[in-house]
């Protein structure tokens, strides 16, 4: 700890303020919440599309991001997303690679995969290396975009 190489003129301020009491140096890091402002409530429209998703399917929600309330269906095998106008999921900033990642259906429920983006992807805030199973509620980030991930049904419990 270091301090300081001079002692200060008047110890006890000029007339009429208060002295700080200067807060104890710690090297331990306490607990810091995460706030996330831009952080909505999902609406009714929202609500009722997760509810209504079809046995093995999945919906990506943009949650921030350029075109922060878009829908995303999984539906397929392989659905790809990227800056390249022939993505299934078109991102469209510089933040998004041209083809950025894969969604890949398996039997318990998608994956993740980065194709080598520049910017990396996310989930739950950690770079994944590789592919990465998602699970309900699960935040994806791409370039800018924060997704929600919810899930339907998988295929044999409809």
């Amino acid at each position: 700890m270091s301090t300081p190489d001079h002692e200060p003129d008047d110890p006890a301020g000029a007339p009429g303020q208060t002295q700080a009491t200067p807060m104890p140096l710690s090297d331990d890091t306490t607990h810091i919440p995460i706030l996330d402002a831009d952080t909505e409530e999902m609406t009714s429209g929202d609500v009722a599309a997760v509810e209504n998703l079809p046995a093995g399917s999945a919906m990506l929600l943009v949650q921030r991001g350029p075109d922060a309330g878009a829908r995303f269906l999984l539906d397929s095998d392989l659905v790809t997303v990227g800056r390249h106008p022939d993505s299934d999921i078109f991102l469209d900033d510089i933040s998004v690679s041209r083809r950025h990642a894969t969604f890949a259906r398996q039997v318990t429920g998608y994956v993740i995969a980065d194709l080598g983006s520049l910017n990396g992807s996310y989930v739950n805030r950690d770079r994944i290396e590789n592919q990465v199973t998602l699970s309900g509620g699960d935040e994806v980030q791409i370039g800018k975009y924060r997704l929600i991930y919810f899930a339907g049904a998988l295929k044999g419990d409809a």
